[in-house]
């Protein structure tokens, strides 16, 4: 049960250092304590954990403008961040993690604002139909946190501009362009301003807790410690990800996301493989190539590997069935 919950700004607009005092608040969250921490990127694409950041992001163009790639723990797709975007972050331990409850906050808001919200699937919030707060989930032991995003005024050319969407990420959502499934809090309240946004998610904060705010501030951290997290969030492989010299490439997409398998195969044999994925579950694509090095580069051989995998997740059991009859269907 909770007994606490604290409420922290961030005190700028870096990627790398917003993600550094996530990845500390998550580590340093006590029991029975719930933290909301709100930050804003600049000129911003951030991508999922197991994204290949070429595939989902003009890189090149983004860098030249003076933009910034950022890669995040969580799971899930590619989002463009500049400020007229709001990031949210829960931050819990396992046993109180309470996902519907931590909705229920920026539903809330919306509330408060006037605005009638509703949750649509496993990660997204819509008003009208439309997506204006797209959520992802990471756990790490028994530290946990849900974090997304709200659009408030965010520039629509830009962020389109920067993302290369799937085609069949499109179709498998019926829309056939980024633009369409998504809108601005200020498409309903043109007035709306980020400090108005705050008074409301921390008073809805407030109400579904049934508990007063505990204010931090970011100098109350360590902040030597963010420091150096700071450099890995920022560093170039963990931006760009390891890269093979592959030959055979796999790709699908599911109804749990789109993954895409790359094999080096040497003499029959798989020597080294990647999986990148914008599927929810980070740990479960993560340890996907574990499970293929050293096989005959055969499907047989693949699926019956894979077979033997197990997990206490339900879903991650549900999805490996999937990718092992994707995979049968193929001509390896």
């Amino acid at each position: 049960m909770i007994e606490k919950i604290t409420y922290i700004e961030s005190d700028q607009f870096s990627p790398y250092r917003n993600l550094a005092v996530e990845e500390y608040l998550l580590l340093h969250c006590e029991d029975k304590e719930c933290i909301l921490y709100l930050w804003q990127n600049q000129n911003t694409v951030v991508i999922g954990r197991n994204q290949n950041a070429w595939k989902e992001c003009r890189t090149t163009k983004l860098e030249e403008e003076g933009g910034h790639l950022a890669r995040r723990l969580s799971g899930g797709g590619a989002v463009y961040h500049d400020l007229g975007n709001m990031n949210f972050t829960f931050l819990i331990n396992k046993e109180e993690y309470d996902l519907d409850r931590q909705l229920q906050v920026i539903i809330g808001a919306m509330e408060i604002l006037g605005l009638k919200a509703e949750k649509s699937g496993r990660n997204d919030i819509l008003i009208n139909g439309k997506k204006f707060s797209g959520n992802a989930f990471y756990e790490q032991e028994k530290h946990c946190y849900h974090h997304g995003t709200i659009m408030v005024g965010v520039n629509m050319e830009t962020l389109s501009r920067y993302l290369t969407v799937s085609k069949d990420k499109l179709k498998s959502k019926g829309v056939d362009s980024v633009k369409s499934r998504v809108t601005n809090l200020r498409d309903y309240l043109p007035e709306l301003t980020m400090e108005e946004l705050k008074v409301a998610l921390k008073q809805s904060f407030e109400k579904v807790y049934g508990l007063k705010v505990r204010d931090k501030k970011i100098e109350d951290l360590d902040t030597g410690v963010i420091a150096e997290r700071e450099k890995f969030f920022s560093s170039w492989n963990w931006l760009y990800g390891r890269k093979i010299d592959f030959q055979y490439e796999l790709s699908h997409r599911f109804g749990w996301g789109g993954i895409t398998l790359q094999f080096a195969v040497e003499s029959g044999k798989i020597k080294d493989t990647i999986a990148w994925s914008d599927a929810l579950n980070p740990d479960f694509i993560h340890t996907l190539p574990k499970y293929l090095k050293g096989l005959k580069y055969r499907k047989e051989s693949i699926c019956t590997e894979l077979g033997l995998f197990w997990s206490d997740d339900p879903q991650e059991e549900e999805m490996m069935k999937d990718i092992i009859e994707w995979i049968r269907g193929e001509e390896l």
